[in-house]
């Protein structure tokens, strides 16, 4: 049983998304940071990053930045996401890299520790970190696979958030946005742990919006379809004629850009959105709404 064309360009948008070890390199260079001033809604906060090597992570750090938010990278592709916080400091932007595997309590409660450390405050995070998983019908998933694919996507945001909201809850404010997936709101058949982690995230994102808003913290998930990112090319290159079907399956005609995406994660980040929380804000081109 060969997966959807569109659950495989999915999923490998979370690939890009998450800037996992297995991903490749999203080589992007250095990139224009706008100096924080009163148009920038983050200046003076300060936030994290999961998954910020590449694709969807490495956009929203770059839009946070122009934003004026000093930002902590966090990926286990050290390489990819040093060069992404350099490529930030370069441009004149608050920005430094941290290893992090979040599937690992104790290195999430470190990149929390390294946050708050560097710039005394966590005013905001973004829990984008995220692997695709096994393309298998679920009777032929292994345990290892659904292990894996559910520690790093629901555990990982779990995680990240139990070490996020205490400082936040201190400091009686904050804002955390969950990546899901187009995949958290429907079924993507191929895609079993993906699909089910991805609905986890949002059940979380729903919990903890209703748990900590009186403690002035609100918690919103979004949800991309296919977004262009490398690897999503790469898919194209190595198979043409599935780049017809991912057009057909968008509404709006086109895939989305990881920056995109990046905006609304700034919004919701932003004061701009005080009175949104506990929601799941698909970014897809209308792909839901059929």
């Amino acid at each position: 049983m060969r997966p959807s064309s569109w659950a495989l360009a999915g999923a490998a948008a979370a690939r890009d998304a998450s800037g996992d070890r297995a991903a490749r390199r999203d080589r992007r260079g250095d990139v224009e940071v706008t100096a924080a001033g009163p148009a920038a809604p983050l200046a003076g906060r300060a936030g994290i990053v999961t998954g910020a090597a590449s694709g969807i992570g490495a956009a929203s750090a770059r839009a946070l930045a122009a934003a004026g938010a000093a930002v902590v990278l966090a990926d286990t592709d050290a390489r990819a996401g040093a060069d992404a916080a350099a490529s930030l400091a370069r441009a004149g932007a608050r920005a430094s890299f941290v290893e992090c595997d979040v599937s690992r309590d104790e290195q999430v409660r470190a990149l929390v520790a390294v946050a708050l450390e560097r710039h005394g405050r966590l005013d905001f995070a973004v829990n984008n970190a995220g692997i695709e998983g096994p393309f298998a019908p679920a009777a032929d998933v292994t345990e290892e696979d659904w292990d894996r694919t559910v520690s790093v996507d629901l555990k990982g945001v779990w995680l990240c958030m139990r070490h996020e909201l205490p400082p936040m809850v201190a400091a009686g404010s904050g804002a955390i946005v969950n990546t899901s997936s187009v995949g958290g709101l429907v079924g993507l058949p191929g895609s079993t742990p993906y699909t089910a982690a991805k609905h986890g995230v949002i059940g979380l994102t729903k919990v903890a919006a209703l748990e900590y808003s009186a403690a002035g913290v609100r918690v919103n998930a979004i949800c991309p379809g296919v977004i262009l990112t490398p690897m999503v090319e790469r898919l194209i290159v190595a198979e043409p004629a599935i780049e017809a079907e991912m057009h057909a399956a968008e509404p709006i005609g086109r895939l989305g850009r990881p920056e995109e995406v990046a905006a609304a994660v700034v919004w919701l980040c932003s004061d701009a959105a005080s009175f949104v929380t506990g929601v799941a804000l698909p970014v897809d081109g209308g792909y839901v709404a059929r």
